[in-house]
């Protein structure tokens, strides 16, 4: 499917779209997330009332969001919630094994990187351009900040991520096998892409 209507960039997550934010979230990390937020309405309800508003830049179509990227800065990422929001939520003997799953998850930037905080696009407006807009609004908030690169990370399941940020001048500078994840999380490899700020971009996604 394919949509016609209009789509507008901005910063930040809208007030009152929590939810499909936290939906669009889970739809496209959730098998990865599973182990630690399981079962799925709880954990959609627990990324919805922890998200960082202004990690993110985000699509919508109308007053419907289609689509967000999240970025982490000065140690805030979009998807929020403290080692005690996950033990309030879960409770203490099934909280503690989530965070360990969790911290497997974090990643630190380098000097002078943003490190995006994944990106997602409603299944209806895939193949529209929108996951370029968003890498675009990614690319100049990087540079508003002051970084000179952004780095994301593409697990070996996702083909078509990859090739998107390849076609937006991402290159590969390294990987990570994870066999011992593919039962748990669903992937067995973490490719690190990178660009610089200033490169020229050009194709759509």
């Amino acid at each position: 499917m394919r949509s016609s209507q209009a789509i507008t960039i901005r910063r930040g997550v809208p007030p009152g779209t929590e939810r499909q934010a936290a939906e669009l979230y889970w739809e496209a990390f959730g098998r990865k997330l599973a182990p630690a937020l399981n079962p799925p309405d709880k954990a959609v309800g627990f990324i919805a009332a922890h998200l960082n508003h202004d990690r993110a830049v985000t699509a919508l179509a109308g007053d419907r969001l289609v689509g967000l990227a999240g970025y982490r800065h000065a140690d805030r990422t979009l998807t929020g919630g403290t080692a005690g929001d996950v033990l309030r939520s879960y409770g203490l003997l099934s909280g503690l094994p989530r965070l360990a799953l969790l911290a497997l998850l974090e990643r630190d930037p380098a000097p002078g990187e943003l490190v995006m905080d994944g990106i997602t696009v409603d299944p209806a407006h895939r193949g529209t351009g929108v996951g370029t807009l968003l890498l675009q609004e990614i690319t100049s908030v990087a540079a508003t900040l002051g970084y000179r690169q952004i780095r994301l990370d593409v697990i070996d399941t996702n083909p078509r991520a990859r090739a998107l940020y390849e076609r937006r001048g991402f290159t590969a500078t390294g990987t990570e096998h994870t066999p011992y994840l593919r039962t748990l999380m669903g992937f067995g490899a973490v490719t690190t892409m990178r660009r610089p700020v200033t490169t020229p971009q050009g194709g759509r996604g």
